[in-house]
């Protein structure tokens, strides 16, 4: 934890407060009655399970969500922000969760988009090239400003959000979960980056679920649960542990799943010199049933596109692949779903869910066949099977007509889930599978990975959570530069030594197999 004045509390060092205030979103209260306090120069944390109300906090503060009752108050005078471009004037900018960039459009021009300065009618482009190239530099972000926002990774996009808040002249910056999509060294960036934010005098409401991020950075963590805030102070006097137990409640285990062995059978999937020109080359290996794969690395190791491959979403330009022993050629998602692959999206807004349409519509879409006859959706079927699944995923819901986005982050995340497996697939390609969630609902997605493996599915994991890997893998393929450079028994391996490996492993030979 940084040093500081963790618990100030004088009027005048207060750039923000929330008194008495309460927020609900249909029958759904999101906050009770919550009283909060953010000092000047310091890192204010928000820590909850999803639907805890710490993004809703948050977005009250930004000016995105209006509240039902009680007051906001910067510099101690009560204000009222109609919308984001509000709480911009009063000095606060908001980074969201869910990302907001226009996918057209460059990476320069949604930075500077709504602040554009102009001279005679026209943008001031030299300008803008200089504080885009002045603020990437400060962040230590390598992003051409030219390239399409459309063409980037999750990661990539939220360096572009970061960017595009800073380029606005803020004092308080609410930073809603902005570790999610990062790989670890890009973390510990980041962290440095809101030191630094707060030691020139910025101020820092940092929303996360990654506890031990909000130990390392924050001064104040506060703690929500149900809508009410349940305690606050120092981050000094907190542990990842006692953090969990006020989020759930309860004493919670942080611990993964027990591994439970493969099977000794034959491959279900076979990957054989995979290559993509320029992006990853000469890819190996196989996935059995009951065996969860994982690919370790960072964002530009090639793992994700590997995957994609795998998947059908990419192309590869040469290698093969294989379905039981038969080689198969994947030209879509949709074909490689009809060869037994199924995929788990890294964006379940972006590529994986119909945020206003029914959760029931959610599971069941492009497998119309097995819910439906002649043509005409059997929906009695449809609600017991989709249920039934749900019901197994512990999905915390109103009902199957309710809209996906009316569910928690975790209970969206689960959906997804459920979605991908709903045929039963031999292989399930998992990206990301537990981003944007708190640790209670990683628990529960971590459980039910290990759960479909054990029932026979072949499951390929990429995460930027190499932790993540290192827990749920049975075998973890390490890639570094477009290429798999060493091959590790997570049992045989210390994880400080797995992370030695994927930060600092050479290119051109690897470090060998453990």
């Amino acid at each position: 934890m940084p040093d500081g004045d963790a618990v100030r509390t004088d009027h005048d060092e207060v750039i923000a407060e929330v008194r008495g205030l309460v927020k609900r979103f249909g029958s759904v209260q999101a906050l009770r009655g919550v009283d909060v306090r953010v000092v000047r120069r310091t890192v204010h944390a928000l820590v909850g399970e999803n639907g805890a109300g710490k993004s809703t906090l948050g977005r009250v503060f930004s000016g995105a969500v209006q509240p039902d009752a009680g007051t906001l108050l910067i510099d101690g005078a009560p204000v009222r922000f109609r919308q984001p471009r509000d709480a911009q004037r009063a000095g606060v900018v908001a980074v969201s969760q869910e990302l907001t960039l226009v996918p057209q459009l460059d990476v320069i021009d949604n930075v500077f988009l709504g602040v554009e300065e102009r001279r005679a009618g026209l943008i001031a482009t030299a300008r803008a090239r200089d504080r885009f190239e002045e603020l990437t530099t400060q962040l230590g972000f390598d992003l051409s400003p030219h390239q399409r926002v459309r063409n980037l990774n999750v990661a990539d996009r939220q360096k572009v959000e970061i960017i595009r808040a800073l380029a606005r002249t803020a004092r308080l910056v609410v930073l809603d979960e902005p570790t999610s999509a990062l790989v670890a060294n890009e973390v510990t960036q980041l962290l440095d980056i809101v030191r630094r934010l707060v030691a020139n005098g910025t101020t820092v409401l940092f929303v996360s679920h990654a506890l031990q991020d909000v130990l390392d950075v924050s001064d104040t963590v506060t703690v929500m649960r149900d809508g009410e805030v349940v305690s606050s102070g120092p981050a000094s006097e907190q542990t990842p542990d006692t953090l969990a137990t006020a989020m759930l409640g309860r004493t919670h285990d942080l611990s993964f799943p027990t591994r439970r062995p493969p099977t000794q059978a034959e491959s279900v999937l076979s990957v054989r010199g995979l290559g993509l020109r320029r992006r990853f080359e000469d890819v190996t290996f196989d996935v059995r049933p009951r065996e969860i794969v994982g690919l370790a690395g960072l964002v530009d190791s090639g793992a994700g596109l590997v995957a994609g491959a795998v998947a059908g979403v990419i192309r590869p330009t040469r290698g093969q692949m294989l379905i039981d022993g038969v080689p198969v050629r994947l030209t879509s998602p949709t074909d490689a779903l009809r060869h037994g692959i199924s995929l788990l999206p890294e964006s379940r807004r972006d590529e994986g869910l119909f945020m206003r349409r029914p959760i029931r519509e959610n599971v069941t879409v492009g497998k119309a066949s097995i819910v439906s006859r002649w043509g005409m959706m059997r929906r009695r079927l449809e609600g017991v099977l989709v249920g039934s699944q749900l019901r197994t995923f512990d999905v915390r819901m109103s009902s199957l007509d309710a809209r996906v986005d009316t569910l928690s982050g975790g209970n969206q995340q689960k959906v997804l889930l459920a979605k991908s497996v709903f045929v039963r697939p031999k292989v399930l390609v998992a990206m990301q599978p537990t981003r944007g969630v708190d640790v209670g609902a990683k628990s529960s997605i971590y459980s039910l990975l290990s759960d479909l493996a054990h029932d026979g599915m072949g499951i390929l994991l990429v995460s930027p959570e190499i932790e993540e890997v290192y827990g749920l893998a049975h075998r973890i393929l390490v890639m570094h530069g477009g290429r798999v450079i060493a091959e590790v028994d997570p049992k045989a391996i210390a994880y400080d030594e797995m992370m030695r490996l994927v930060l600092t492993a050479d290119r051109t030979g690897g470090e060998g197999a453990a």
